[in-house]
Protein backbone atom coordinates (compact mmCIF):
# COMPACT_ATOMS: atom_id res chain seq x y z
CA UNK A 1 0.00 0.00 0.00
CA UNK A 2 0.96 3.76 -0.26
CA UNK A 3 2.43 4.85 2.64
CA UNK A 4 1.81 8.43 1.98
CA UNK A 5 -1.78 7.04 0.50
CA UNK A 6 -4.27 9.40 3.69
CA UNK A 7 -1.68 12.40 2.91
CA UNK A 8 -3.37 12.85 -0.70
CA UNK A 9 -6.31 13.31 0.73
CA UNK A 10 -7.02 17.57 1.16
CA UNK A 11 -9.11 17.63 4.77
CA UNK A 12 -7.06 14.60 6.52
CA UNK A 13 -3.80 16.84 6.07
CA UNK A 14 -5.98 19.59 8.03
CA UNK A 15 -7.23 17.27 10.55
CA UNK A 16 -3.19 16.43 11.16
CA UNK A 17 -2.74 20.03 11.66
CA UNK A 18 -5.78 20.43 13.58
CA UNK A 19 -4.69 17.30 15.57
CA UNK A 20 -0.82 17.96 16.17
CA UNK A 21 -1.98 21.91 17.47
CA UNK A 22 -4.57 20.29 19.98
CA UNK A 23 -1.95 17.72 21.27
CA UNK A 24 0.42 20.05 21.43
CA UNK A 25 -1.56 22.67 23.30
CA UNK A 26 -2.87 20.41 25.82
CA UNK A 27 0.58 18.73 26.70
CA UNK A 28 2.28 21.90 26.99
CA UNK A 29 -1.49 23.23 29.04
CA UNK A 30 -0.52 20.63 31.49
CA UNK A 31 3.41 20.92 31.74
CA UNK A 32 2.72 24.81 32.65
CA UNK A 33 -0.06 24.58 35.02
CA UNK A 34 2.11 21.31 36.67
CA UNK A 35 5.12 23.88 37.26
CA UNK A 36 3.05 26.46 38.23
CA UNK A 37 0.99 25.03 40.78
CA UNK A 38 3.76 23.65 42.60
CA UNK A 39 5.93 27.00 42.36
CA UNK A 40 2.92 28.48 44.50
CA UNK A 41 2.25 25.86 47.11
CA UNK A 42 5.84 23.97 47.32
CA UNK A 43 3.02 20.97 47.98
CA UNK A 44 3.06 17.68 46.35
CA UNK A 45 -0.23 17.48 46.90
CA UNK A 46 -1.08 20.15 44.89
CA UNK A 47 -0.19 18.12 41.64
CA UNK A 48 -2.23 15.11 43.08
CA UNK A 49 -5.43 17.77 43.19
CA UNK A 50 -4.60 18.89 39.92
CA UNK A 51 -4.90 15.36 38.51
CA UNK A 52 -8.04 14.28 40.24
CA UNK A 53 -9.64 17.31 38.96
CA UNK A 54 -9.26 16.19 35.66
CA UNK A 55 -9.54 12.79 35.86
CA UNK A 56 -12.93 12.92 37.81
CA UNK A 57 -15.03 14.71 34.79
CA UNK A 58 -13.15 12.58 32.18
CA UNK A 59 -14.01 9.28 33.75
CA UNK A 60 -17.62 9.81 35.01
CA UNK A 61 -18.07 11.17 31.37
CA UNK A 62 -16.65 8.94 29.43
CA UNK A 63 -19.65 6.52 28.92
CA UNK A 64 -22.05 9.27 28.28
CA UNK A 65 -19.23 11.18 25.98
CA UNK A 66 -19.13 8.03 24.00
CA UNK A 67 -22.75 7.71 23.33
CA UNK A 68 -23.52 11.51 22.41
CA UNK A 69 -20.51 11.46 19.65
CA UNK A 70 -22.60 8.79 18.45
CA UNK A 71 -25.77 10.65 17.99
CA UNK A 72 -23.82 13.82 17.27
CA UNK A 73 -22.19 15.36 13.80
CA UNK A 74 -18.26 14.99 14.66
CA UNK A 75 -17.11 17.82 12.77
CA UNK A 76 -19.22 19.93 14.56
CA UNK A 77 -18.59 18.94 18.08
CA UNK A 78 -14.96 18.72 17.30
CA UNK A 79 -16.06 22.65 17.19
CA UNK A 80 -17.25 22.45 20.49
CA UNK A 81 -14.56 20.80 21.95
CA UNK A 82 -11.75 23.02 20.89
CA UNK A 83 -13.74 26.03 21.12
CA UNK A 84 -13.96 25.45 25.04
CA UNK A 85 -10.44 24.56 25.61
CA UNK A 86 -9.62 28.15 24.20
CA UNK A 87 -11.57 29.63 26.82
CA UNK A 88 -10.47 27.39 29.21
CA UNK A 89 -6.53 28.07 28.16
CA UNK A 90 -7.59 31.78 27.89
CA UNK A 91 -8.87 31.89 31.72
CA UNK A 92 -5.70 29.99 32.48
CA UNK A 93 -3.77 33.01 30.64
CA UNK A 94 -5.69 35.78 32.78
CA UNK A 95 -5.03 33.73 35.92
CA UNK A 96 -1.37 33.78 35.25
CA UNK A 97 -1.28 37.46 34.73
CA UNK A 98 1.61 38.62 36.26
CA UNK A 99 0.13 41.28 38.93
CA UNK A 100 -2.73 39.45 39.48
CA UNK A 101 -1.13 38.11 42.57
CA UNK A 102 -0.75 41.30 44.23
CA UNK A 103 -4.44 41.82 44.10
CA UNK A 104 -6.26 38.25 44.60
CA UNK A 105 -5.51 35.82 47.11
CA UNK A 106 -2.55 32.75 46.02
CA UNK A 107 -5.78 30.34 47.48
CA UNK A 108 -8.38 32.10 45.21
CA UNK A 109 -6.06 31.67 41.89
CA UNK A 110 -5.43 28.27 42.79
CA UNK A 111 -9.30 27.30 42.99
CA UNK A 112 -9.45 29.13 39.78
CA UNK A 113 -6.93 26.58 38.43
CA UNK A 114 -8.37 23.62 40.02
CA UNK A 115 -11.67 24.49 38.76
CA UNK A 116 -10.54 25.04 35.03
CA UNK A 117 -8.84 22.08 35.23
CA UNK A 118 -12.02 20.24 36.18
CA UNK A 119 -13.77 22.00 32.76
CA UNK A 120 -10.56 20.79 30.46
CA UNK A 121 -11.59 16.95 32.04
CA UNK A 122 -15.03 17.41 30.54
CA UNK A 123 -13.89 18.74 27.56
CA UNK A 124 -11.11 15.94 27.19
CA UNK A 125 -13.79 13.03 27.71
CA UNK A 126 -15.91 14.16 24.28
CA UNK A 127 -12.78 15.17 22.36
CA UNK A 128 -10.84 11.50 22.24
CA UNK A 129 -13.69 9.88 20.62
CA UNK A 130 -15.04 12.60 18.31
CA UNK A 131 -11.10 12.76 16.74
CA UNK A 132 -11.08 9.26 16.39
CA UNK A 133 -14.96 9.22 14.76
CA UNK A 134 -13.83 11.89 12.53
CA UNK A 135 -10.79 10.02 11.27
CA UNK A 136 -13.33 7.33 9.53
CA UNK A 137 -15.21 9.82 7.92
CA UNK A 138 -12.30 11.66 6.17
CA UNK A 139 -10.69 9.06 4.27
CA UNK A 140 -12.17 5.83 2.59
CA UNK A 141 -12.18 2.93 4.74
CA UNK A 142 -9.36 0.96 3.27
CA UNK A 143 -7.21 3.64 3.80
CA UNK A 144 -8.28 4.14 7.34
CA UNK A 145 -4.91 1.85 8.33
CA UNK A 146 -2.89 4.46 6.99
CA UNK A 147 -4.68 7.26 8.14
CA UNK A 148 -4.22 5.67 11.78
CA UNK A 149 -0.47 5.24 11.30
CA UNK A 150 -0.54 8.64 10.44
CA UNK A 151 -2.52 10.24 13.03
CA UNK A 152 -1.08 7.85 15.92
CA UNK A 153 2.73 9.68 14.58
CA UNK A 154 1.48 13.32 14.59
CA UNK A 155 0.29 12.33 18.39
CA UNK A 156 3.46 10.75 19.29
CA UNK A 157 5.18 14.00 17.73
CA UNK A 158 3.18 16.46 19.45
CA UNK A 159 3.53 14.55 22.44
CA UNK A 160 7.44 14.67 22.56
CA UNK A 161 7.04 18.20 21.28
CA UNK A 162 4.53 19.96 24.05
CA UNK A 163 6.43 19.34 26.93
CA UNK A 164 9.62 20.32 25.86
CA UNK A 165 8.80 23.57 24.55
CA UNK A 166 7.09 23.96 27.48
CA UNK A 167 9.56 23.94 29.47
CA UNK A 168 11.79 25.94 27.64
CA UNK A 169 9.14 28.87 27.10
CA UNK A 170 8.64 29.04 30.64
CA UNK A 171 12.59 30.13 31.32
CA UNK A 172 12.04 31.84 27.89
CA UNK A 173 8.75 33.87 28.36
CA UNK A 174 7.05 33.05 31.46
CA UNK A 175 4.32 31.17 32.15
CA UNK A 176 1.82 34.35 31.38
CA UNK A 177 3.03 34.32 27.82
CA UNK A 178 3.41 30.57 27.40
CA UNK A 179 0.19 30.40 28.05
CA UNK A 180 -0.90 33.11 25.74
CA UNK A 181 0.88 30.55 23.16
CA UNK A 182 -1.19 27.60 24.03
CA UNK A 183 -3.89 30.27 23.49
CA UNK A 184 -3.03 30.76 19.44
CA UNK A 185 -2.33 27.43 18.77
CA UNK A 186 -5.64 26.38 20.05
CA UNK A 187 -7.47 29.20 17.97
CA UNK A 188 -5.45 27.99 14.93
CA UNK A 189 -6.81 24.95 15.28
CA UNK A 190 -10.52 25.80 15.31
CA UNK A 191 -9.85 27.62 12.26
CA UNK A 192 -8.01 25.23 10.54
CA UNK A 193 -11.37 22.64 11.01
CA UNK A 194 -13.40 24.68 9.76
CA UNK A 195 -11.58 24.15 6.73
CA UNK A 196 -13.20 20.32 6.60
CA UNK A 197 -16.81 20.29 5.94
CA UNK A 198 -19.17 18.78 7.88
CA UNK A 199 -20.18 14.93 7.59
CA UNK A 200 -22.87 12.54 7.98
CA UNK A 201 -24.12 10.90 11.16
CA UNK A 202 -23.37 7.19 9.98
CA UNK A 203 -25.05 5.65 13.76
CA UNK A 204 -28.42 3.69 12.45
CA UNK A 205 -30.12 4.14 15.99
CA UNK A 206 -30.20 7.52 16.31
CA UNK A 207 -32.72 8.62 19.32
CA UNK A 208 -32.00 5.30 20.80
CA UNK A 209 -31.66 5.81 24.74
CA UNK A 210 -28.23 6.39 26.78
CA UNK A 211 -28.78 3.95 29.48
CA UNK A 212 -29.68 1.45 26.39
CA UNK A 213 -26.69 2.32 24.69
CA UNK A 214 -24.38 2.55 27.98
CA UNK A 215 -25.87 -1.28 28.53
CA UNK A 216 -24.71 -2.42 25.24
CA UNK A 217 -21.73 -0.97 25.25
CA UNK A 218 -20.48 -2.59 28.76
CA UNK A 219 -22.02 -6.00 27.59
CA UNK A 220 -20.17 -5.98 24.46
CA UNK A 221 -17.01 -5.33 26.34
CA UNK A 222 -16.95 -7.72 29.39
CA UNK A 223 -17.78 -10.37 26.89
CA UNK A 224 -14.73 -9.68 24.57
CA UNK A 225 -11.92 -11.11 26.44
CA UNK A 226 -9.39 -9.66 23.50
CA UNK A 227 -10.98 -5.78 24.26
CA UNK A 228 -11.30 -6.43 28.38
CA UNK A 229 -8.20 -7.38 28.56
CA UNK A 230 -6.42 -4.68 26.43
CA UNK A 231 -8.81 -2.03 28.74
CA UNK A 232 -7.51 -3.20 32.17
CA UNK A 233 -3.81 -3.80 30.81
CA UNK A 234 -3.91 0.28 29.35
CA UNK A 235 -5.76 1.16 32.62
CA UNK A 236 -3.19 -0.10 35.02
CA UNK A 237 -0.21 1.27 32.72
CA UNK A 238 -1.91 4.90 32.92
CA UNK A 239 -2.56 4.13 36.76
CA UNK A 240 1.46 3.54 38.09
CA UNK A 241 2.73 5.91 34.95
CA UNK A 242 0.98 9.00 36.83
CA UNK A 243 4.18 9.22 38.89
CA UNK A 244 5.31 11.67 36.40
CA UNK A 245 2.96 14.00 37.69
CA UNK A 246 5.67 14.46 40.68
CA UNK A 247 8.55 15.21 37.82
CA UNK A 248 7.76 19.15 39.02
CA UNK A 249 9.40 18.23 42.59
CA UNK A 250 12.29 16.47 40.90
CA UNK A 251 13.39 19.15 38.78
CA UNK A 252 12.92 22.05 41.21
CA UNK A 253 14.04 20.54 44.37
CA UNK A 254 15.99 17.01 43.31
CA UNK A 255 17.61 17.42 40.50
CA UNK A 256 17.62 21.28 40.04
CA UNK A 257 17.47 21.50 36.65
CA UNK A 258 14.87 24.26 36.42
CA UNK A 259 12.21 24.63 33.64
CA UNK A 260 14.04 23.10 30.82
CA UNK A 261 15.20 20.29 32.70
CA UNK A 262 11.48 20.20 33.61
CA UNK A 263 10.36 20.12 30.09
CA UNK A 264 13.03 17.34 28.84
CA UNK A 265 11.85 15.06 31.72
CA UNK A 266 8.37 15.56 30.87
CA UNK A 267 8.98 14.73 26.91
CA UNK A 268 11.31 11.83 28.00
CA UNK A 269 8.15 9.20 27.83
CA UNK A 270 6.55 10.22 25.15
CA UNK A 271 10.35 10.15 23.28
CA UNK A 272 10.44 6.38 24.25
CA UNK A 273 6.96 5.66 23.50
CA UNK A 274 8.03 7.38 20.22
CA UNK A 275 11.22 5.08 19.50
CA UNK A 276 9.45 1.78 20.54
CA UNK A 277 6.85 2.53 18.24
CA UNK A 278 9.20 3.60 15.33
CA UNK A 279 10.99 -0.04 16.19
CA UNK A 280 8.45 -2.05 16.10
CA UNK A 281 7.69 -0.90 12.65
CA UNK A 282 11.12 -2.65 11.58
CA UNK A 283 10.48 -5.93 14.40
CA UNK A 284 7.15 -5.99 14.53
CA UNK A 285 5.42 -8.47 16.93
CA UNK A 286 3.19 -10.91 14.92
CA UNK A 287 2.64 -13.77 17.83
CA UNK A 288 2.60 -13.57 21.31
CA UNK A 289 1.42 -10.23 21.79
CA UNK A 290 0.14 -10.04 25.14
CA UNK A 291 3.53 -11.60 26.60
CA UNK A 292 5.56 -9.29 24.53
CA UNK A 293 3.82 -6.10 26.07
CA UNK A 294 4.30 -7.52 29.28
CA UNK A 295 7.91 -9.06 28.89
CA UNK A 296 10.50 -6.77 31.11
CA UNK A 297 12.12 -5.14 27.90
CA UNK A 298 8.67 -3.75 27.24
CA UNK A 299 8.07 -2.33 30.90
CA UNK A 300 11.53 -1.25 30.90
CA UNK A 301 10.94 0.44 27.89
CA UNK A 302 7.61 2.08 29.16
CA UNK A 303 9.31 3.37 32.19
Amino acid sequence: MDPYAALRFKEFNIFLLVRFAMVFAWSMQFIVIEWQVYSMTKDPLSLGIIGLMEVIPAVSMALFAGHIVDQTEKRNLLVKCIFGFSVISFGLFMLSWPSLDQKVDTGTILYGIYFLVFLGGIVRSFLGPTIFSLIALIVPKKIYPNAATWSSTTWQLASVLGPALAGFSISWIGVHWSMCLIFGFSVMALIALFQISKKPILNPKIGEPVFQSLREGLRFVFSTKAVFGALTLDMIAVLFGGAVALLPIFAQDILNVGSEGFGVLRAAPAVGAALTMLGSTRFPYIRMQGRNCCSPYSVLVSV
